[in-house]
């Protein structure tokens, strides 16, 4: 592993965010301020590869990045925030039922935030005439 893929993997597993490249690059630069962009994409490709990391999509938003810790994620419908979740393991069940070995799974339960919530409350009284 490079250098570079060293610092990466650091930043990421020492993050308590679900950092974007841009965002990764942006706190590498920090430590190394002759790096590119395209040095964070294929060092995030090869620790996603190598299951150093996971890589967490969710439609309309790009990528982030997260340590292989077991959780899941709630992802706010609205604006895409991401937040840690702690289910039980649901591995044995879903390997039974699918009938094959599973090697892991990611569950994303979408929901709308708090914040987005008390924003639609916000707009919505402030658009009514009393």
């Amino acid at each position: 592993m490079t250098k570079n893929g060293k610092y990466i993997l650091e930043i990421i597993n020492d993050s308590t965010d679900h950092l974007t490249a841009e965002q990764i690059y942006l706190r590498l630069k920090e430590k190394n301020s002759k790096v590119v962009l395209a040095t964070v994409y294929n060092n995030l490709a090869s620790l996603y590869e190598q299951n150093l990391i996971r890589k967490v999509s969710v439609e309309g938003f790009p990528d982030r990045y997260d340590k292989m810790k077991r959780h899941d994620h709630l992802v706010c419908k609205r604006c895409g925030r991401l937040s840690d979740i702690e289910l039980k393991d649901f591995t044995g069940r879903l390997q039974e039922e699918v009938g094959h070995p599973i090697l892991s799974y990611d569950l994303r339960i979408h929901y709308i935030c708090e914040e987005c919530l008390w924003k639609e409350q916000a707009r919505n009284k402030g658009g009514k005439q009393e």
